[in-house]
């Protein structure tokens, strides 16, 4: 009988010890950023058991560019370090500036991060010049060195903007480099050049929860 007690109780102990590691499995799912692997930003969600290399296949692909500074930028600038991507242009009138101004706040946590890169692709580039990107950086009081303002080939960078980073969501795969590019969202990419968050550039609470999860992002 002894025996039959004892064993039902480390049967019990078992079940509830099971029951614990699958809800931390589950908490742990829950506190990590998601993956975007599609247009539709359907999150995907993973714990530390399940491989983001072989689950998740979209990556941010190879470029080359050229910042405010006439210096060359490629995917090298960003291996191995957590980016933020928004696309402006320097005449924009309406949410441009504004976009601008909300990412002077990652501005204000990151700029002595070597760790943290931002990138402003300009979608007019057969406007905005290095010399003016350089203006508008002086005129906006943009100082960090890993805040990039970039130009180069218009269809390189929507084919950027729309194949590599969903910048316009479900319409990713519909438009091509002659449509014109504007959009307000702001994107978070890991250490490995996977997507892991999109914000609304225009909102702060927006932007200050994009400083949380960068911290987050840190820590993984």
């Amino acid at each position: 009988m002894f025996r039959t007690v004892f064993s039902n109780i480390k049967l019990v102990a078992a079940m509830l010890i099971f029951a614990a590691c699958s809800n931390v499995q589950q908490q742990q799912a829950l506190q990590a950023l998601p993956y975007y692997n599609t247009p539709d930003f359907a999150p995907i969600f993973l714990t530390k058991d399940q491989s983001a290399a072989r689950q998740i296949t979209h990556t941010i692909g190879d470029f080359a560019l050229t910042n405010q500074h006439n210096q060359p930028i490629t995917q090298k600038n960003i291996e191995g370090k957590i980016h933020v991507a928004d696309f402006i242009f320097t005449s924009c009138g309406s949410i441009c500036p504004i976009m601008t101004k909300q990412m002077k706040l990652l501005q204000k946590e990151f700029a002595n991060n070597p760790n943290i890169v931002m990138l402003s692709y300009s979608v007019t580039p057969w406007i905005d010049s290095v010399q003016h990107l350089n203006n508008y950086t002086k005129a906006n009081g943009i100082y960090a060195n890993n805040w990039h303002f970039l130009t180069g080939s218009k269809a390189d960078i929507y084919t950027l903007a729309r194949k590599a980073y969903f910048a316009e969501e479900d319409l990713g795969f519909s438009k091509d480099s002659s449509q014109f590019l504007h959009t307000e969202h702001v994107l978070l990419v890991d250490k490995t050049k996977r997507i892991r968050g999109i914000y609304n550039g225009t909102l702060q609470l927006e932007m200050e929860q994009l400083i949380k999860d960068i911290k987050q992002l840190e820590l993984e």
